[in-house]
């Protein structure tokens, strides 16, 4: 039994797509892996998801654990190094999940909602300016940490000239674009798993 835990917000629930569509589930079923358990909430920031961590209490160890967060931090204004200590102290958590072995550990990269219709009265390139932000520090930690890094923003950028790319409530993925990202996601995961 190889067992996935994925740790998030919106992005990795899957808000407005079917269960089935999730990334998370997407990329178990490419790996044969067991259904991922799924701590995570449309919303929920990085003191959000630590506080339902505690009250899961997810049973570890698993073979692969992914971590996406952050892009509530920044929705409610909080800078890039004010988001740093509570990736940081989830991305531990991560690690510990995996049995303490953090190269089975995937960090996820925020995606760009600035490009969805969501934000059509937005400052999109403040937006975008503080996701990449964000994404500096989650990439300088999980390279520090030692765990594997995913890089879906790109993609999620492309949303704004291929509709098909945002879900029908214009601001999450669509199950097209959760696609994508697991073509991303996939080689990361299997060298994590590989990681025994």
């Amino acid at each position: 039994m190889t067992r996935f835990l994925a740790l998030g917000d919106s992005y990795t629930i899957g808000e407005a797509v079917a269960p089935g569509d999730r990334w998370p589930a997407l990329l178990a079923q490419r790996l044969h892996l067991d259904e991922p358990e799924i701590v995570a909430k449309t919303g929920w920031t990085t003191d959000e998801l630590s506080a339902a961590i505690d009250a899961a209490r997810p049973q570890g160890p698993f073979d692969l654990v992914s971590l996406l967060i952050g892009v509530n931090d920044q929705y409610r204004g909080r800078g890039a190094e004010s988001y740093r200590p509570g990736f940081v102290s989830l991305l531990d958590r991560a690690v510990a999940f995996a049995g303490d072995a953090s190269r089975r550990v995937v960090v996820v990269s925020i995606p760009d909602w600035g490009v969805t219709p969501f934000a059509a009265d937005r400052d999109r390139a403040h937006v975008a300016a503080q996701i990449d932000a964000y994404n500096r520090v989650n990439r300088e930690e999980a390279d520090r940490a030692g765990a594997h890094y995913a890089d879906v923003t790109a993609v999620s950028r492309e949303a704004a000239s291929q509709p098909d790319l945002t879900a029908a409530d214009g601001l999450h993925p669509s199950a097209d674009q959760y696609r994508r990202w697991v073509e991303i996601i996939l080689p990361e995961a299997r060298l994590a798993l590989a990681a025994h």
